[in-house]
């Protein structure tokens, strides 16, 4: 993470992202794209667990097989309902600017919204809008919600049932493209039960042949001090600056206040530490799964 001391061409990198989010209201409507992809090719699918994992973690990565001449699909694997998210979005002042080290907020630090607490609504659909910004801003070549319900944390039952719901539909998108290459997260590493879910299901998926050519991108890499953030990476991608330029325009829109297009900055109010460290940090981080991977809720 980065700290607000640490500068990048006089600017504080906290700065510079603020920055790009005053200025990011036309990400959802950039026309500039990838070269375009040969139909012929076999697609790379990316899933992202939530919205903001694609920017954070995944985009470099898009670019790199954008570059290439690969089709690349973008999965949005679950609603992202968020109770605590709903209720951060309800108090004024904004918390994020009264921390002991605080962060811009895209309002100004007033919200003024008074949503319900259910964590859907209102939250999911504005989440979604600014993953369909952040997907545009990339150029993928398609984009696939899978819709399905974040609720995997409530117990172990539940935790089984988001993962066979989650396969179910994998193994549908493996059948439709056969031979494509599937990027999921490195959820073994990661915090939630939706980031584990997907690469149980990856798991599954490999050991009885449905998908191969895989690979899973660490999203909270970030969290690590910066030197430790390639430790256990199989890859580590040097992002082009042309690449790089992207993913943040990628990131600005998770940093975006525009109720008008409903977007209300929510992956910055999030998870602003991931986002500050990914905007200064031109690496993202493969990996492959390990030998004694252990599926199942907590493992």
């Amino acid at each position: 993470m980065t700290s607000s001391s640490e500068r990048t061409g006089g600017i504080s990198r906290r700065s510079v992202l603020a920055a790009g989010a005053l200025t990011a209201a036309a990400v959802a409507h950039q026309t500039g794209r990838a070269p375009s992809a040969s139909a012929a090719a076999r697609p790379a699918i990316f899933y992202a667990p939530h919205q903001d994992d694609d920017a954070i973690g995944l985009a470099g990565s898009i670019l790199e097989h954008k570059a290439a001449g690969r089709p690349v699909y973008l999965v949005l694997v679950s609603n992202g309902r968020n109770p605590d998210l709903a209720r951060l979005m309800n108090t004024d002042p904004c918390p994020l600017t009264t921390w002991d080290s605080p962060h811009p907020c895209a309002a100004g630090g007033r919200h003024n919204l008074s949503w319900p607490t259910d964590g859907t609504t209102k939250i999911v659909a504005a989440r979604t809008a600014e993953f369909t910004a952040s997907a545009k801003a990339l150029g993928v070549d398609k984009v696939i919600n899978f819709k399905v319900v974040d609720d995997g944390f409530d117990s172990v039952s539940a935790y089984n049932r988001l993962v066979d719901r989650v396969e179910a539909k994998v193994r549908a998108l493996a059948a439709q493209y056969p031979g494509a290459s599937h990027k999921f997260t490195a959820g073994w590493l990661e915090r939630t039960e939706t980031h584990k879910a997907c690469s149980d299901v990856a798991y599954r998926l490999m050991n009885d042949g449905t998908i191969s050519d895989v690979r899973f991108n660490h999203v909270y890499a970030y969290g690590r001090p910066r030197g430790e953030r390639a430790d256990g990476a199989a890859y580590v991608l040097d992002i082009p600056g042309s690449h790089m330029k992207t993913k943040r325009n990628a990131m600005y829109a998770y940093n975006t206040w525009d109720p008008s297009r409903n977007l209300y900055a929510l992956g910055y109010h999030s998870v602003p530490d991931l986002l500050e460290a990914a905007h200064a940090d031109p690496r993202e981080f493969i990996h492959t799964l390990p030998s004694d991977y252990r599926p199942g809720k907590g493992n």
